[in-house]
């Protein structure tokens, strides 16, 4: 036996945060780091957010579940709002981004089963892509580590490299249901996608009578300065899973589809037993008050400049320990000339959290809400870091 009851499914570090506020997180003995990991970009609006806790306290005193064999205000409200900021039609609430994809695959199907095509099944992802951890989301995503010894992979997905039309063109047949991308792939390193390319997909997409999936878990709900990733670059698509930011630290997802993507999804086909809930809803509903405001998306585009101007010194600073800064907003990465993993040592060892990525990338992505002088404490740490990568290459070096 172990120390832990828990499946060991996770390298933890050994942090044991007990609460939070805004951007910074404190472990129960004392310790304060600055938290640009936000959970893997849940925490949207930072911790412990008064408007949030207050929605969240306020509904746990009323109700908790009923499921939705009940017709539930807050889904209304929330699903109407979500509806009114994009391009969607029709909401279905879930309690996780990989729900969200499922769904997104589910009614991509069922989409062409009612338009009389029930061959078309096959989804074409792409390489480099995450969409999830169930037994259909990771041969979405088609990473070798994600699916070894779960068996078979999951038929009916296949991928292509990003931004290769002539490889994705020889794929595309009557079996083909949808083309399934994220516009920013965020555990694959913060590489976004030419805005040609994600015209081209809806081009063919149009062309070839099938839908385009956008996973924007990770992007989506203000992360890079829109409310959506998509809306940088003038596509649409006619479904869309979204989760993370969305629930601002509460879990919850959900997946956006067009009027006639969504058709097919009648009474019996799909379902969610904890989907939804009152609890999710006042927070879903809580997190749009403040991303919508007035102004708070272009403050996200201000100080997603004024961090990458910071950061830019640094790097031009330390050559050999850092390489570029990538990304929109604040989903930012930094490309690593050492491992990430030295890199993320030092890091937590300066009081600053982040997140590994594919591509040698260190995800940068603290809460929107994070102030121009937290910044500039971010970036201080992170140079701290830098540097004492810098010592121990240097102490190596007279060693040898």
């Amino acid at each position: 036996m172990t120390a832990s009851a828990l499946f060991g499914t996770y390298a933890r570090a050994d942090l044991d945060f007990v609460r939070g506020e805004g951007v910074w997180l404190e472990t129960s003995d004392g310790r304060r780091y600055l938290d640009c990991g936000s959970g893997i970009a849940v925490n949207a609006l930072g911790h412990s957010h008064p408007h949030l806790v207050n929605a969240l306290k306020a509904q746990a005193e009323k109700l908790w579940h009923v499921s939705n064999l009940y017709k539930m205000e807050g889904q209304e409200t929330l699903g109407r709002r979500l509806v009114e900021a994009t391009f969607a039609d029709r909401v279905f609430f879930t309690n996780s981004g990989a729900e969200a994809m499922e769904a997104c695959f589910k009614t991509a199907r069922r989409y062409h089963y009612v338009n009389g095509h029930p061959e078309r099944i096959d989804i074409i992802t792409f390489e480099g892509a995450f969409h999830g951890r169930t037994i259909a989301t990771i041969a979405a995503g088609g990473q070798a580590k994600y699916l070894e010894g779960f068996g078979p992979k999951a038929p009916g997905f296949l991928q292509v490299p990003a931004g290769d039309l002539d490889a994705l063109k020889a794929v595309i047949g009557p079996t083909t249901a949808a083309l399934c991308i994220e516009p920013v792939q965020g555990e694959g390193g913060i590489r976004e996608i030419p805005v040609e390319f994600l015209r081209k997909l809806r081009e063919i997409c149009d062309q070839e009578g099938i839908l385009l999936i956008f996973d924007e878990i990770q992007t989506g709900v203000g992360r890079t300065g829109k409310l959506f990733a998509h809306e940088w670059t003038g596509v649409s698509p006619d479904l869309m899973g979204v989760a993370k930011g969305i629930g601002g630290g509460f879990p919850m997802g959900c997946c956006l589809a067009t009027a006639a993507a969504s058709a097919g999804m009648v009474p019996g086909t799909h379902g969610t037993t904890f989907g939804g809930n009152p609890l999710a809803m006042a927070v879903g509903n809580a997190v749009l008050d403040v991303i919508l405001e007035p102004g708070f998306l272009e403050e996200v585009q201000r100080k997603s400049l004024l961090f990458k101007q910071q950061l830019a010194a640094v790097i031009d600073a330390h050559p050999g320990v850092l390489q570029e800064i990538r990304g929109r907003g604040l989903m930012l990465g930094l490309k690593c000339v050492r491992p990430n993993t030295d890199v993320l040592v030092k890091l937590r060892a300066n009081g600053l959290l982040a997140v590994p990525a594919g591509d040698n990338v260190l995800r940068i992505l603290p809460p929107l809400t994070i102030s121009d002088e937290e910044i500039g404490e971010a970036v201080a740490r992170i140079e701290a870091a830098a540097k004492a990568v810098e010592t121990d290459l240097a102490a190596a070096a007279a060693g040898a």
